[in-house]
Protein backbone atom coordinates (compact mmCIF):
# COMPACT_ATOMS: atom_id res chain seq x y z
CA UNK A 1 0.00 0.00 0.00
CA UNK A 2 2.66 2.65 1.07
CA UNK A 3 4.23 2.80 -2.55
CA UNK A 4 5.41 6.39 -3.98
CA UNK A 5 5.99 8.73 -1.63
CA UNK A 6 4.40 9.81 1.67
CA UNK A 7 4.66 13.04 3.47
CA UNK A 8 3.34 13.32 7.02
CA UNK A 9 0.66 16.04 7.19
CA UNK A 10 -0.44 15.48 10.87
CA UNK A 11 0.55 14.03 13.72
CA UNK A 12 -0.55 14.57 17.79
CA UNK A 13 0.44 12.54 21.02
CA UNK A 14 -3.47 11.84 21.05
CA UNK A 15 -3.94 8.85 18.88
CA UNK A 16 -7.82 9.42 19.04
CA UNK A 17 -7.15 13.26 16.78
CA UNK A 18 -5.34 11.16 14.14
CA UNK A 19 -7.77 8.65 13.64
CA UNK A 20 -10.73 11.83 13.30
CA UNK A 21 -8.12 13.55 11.17
CA UNK A 22 -8.39 10.10 8.91
CA UNK A 23 -11.79 9.78 8.94
CA UNK A 24 -11.95 13.25 7.57
CA UNK A 25 -9.57 12.46 4.77
CA UNK A 26 -11.25 9.51 4.24
CA UNK A 27 -14.70 11.47 3.65
CA UNK A 28 -12.95 13.09 1.09
CA UNK A 29 -11.54 10.60 -0.52
CA UNK A 30 -7.53 10.75 0.25
CA UNK A 31 -6.17 7.89 0.95
CA UNK A 32 -4.07 7.93 4.48
CA UNK A 33 -1.98 5.82 6.42
CA UNK A 34 -1.17 6.12 10.54
CA UNK A 35 2.13 5.37 11.75
CA UNK A 36 2.31 4.69 15.43
CA UNK A 37 5.55 6.02 17.28
CA UNK A 38 4.46 6.38 20.70
CA UNK A 39 6.68 4.42 23.26
CA UNK A 40 4.24 1.28 24.61
CA UNK A 41 6.07 1.23 27.96
CA UNK A 42 5.92 5.02 28.44
CA UNK A 43 3.55 5.97 26.48
CA UNK A 44 5.24 9.52 25.48
CA UNK A 45 6.02 10.50 21.36
CA UNK A 46 3.89 10.79 18.61
CA UNK A 47 1.02 9.19 16.17
CA UNK A 48 1.27 10.17 12.86
CA UNK A 49 -0.50 10.51 9.44
CA UNK A 50 1.08 10.15 5.89
CA UNK A 51 -0.93 10.98 2.12
CA UNK A 52 0.38 10.64 -0.94
CA UNK A 53 2.58 13.67 -1.56
CA UNK A 54 0.45 14.19 -4.34
CA UNK A 55 -2.99 14.48 -2.04
CA UNK A 56 -0.91 16.81 0.80
CA UNK A 57 -1.57 20.17 -0.94
CA UNK A 58 -5.54 19.54 -0.23
CA UNK A 59 -5.36 17.15 3.28
CA UNK A 60 -3.48 20.20 4.46
CA UNK A 61 -6.20 22.90 3.81
CA UNK A 62 -8.69 20.06 4.90
CA UNK A 63 -7.05 19.84 8.12
CA UNK A 64 -6.43 23.56 8.61
CA UNK A 65 -10.11 24.23 8.02
CA UNK A 66 -11.15 21.36 10.31
CA UNK A 67 -8.85 23.54 13.22
CA UNK A 68 -10.62 26.43 13.22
Amino acid sequence: MMEGKWIRVFSSAEPFRVEVIKGLLADNNIESVVVNKKDSAYLFGEVELFVNVEDAFIANQIISNSET
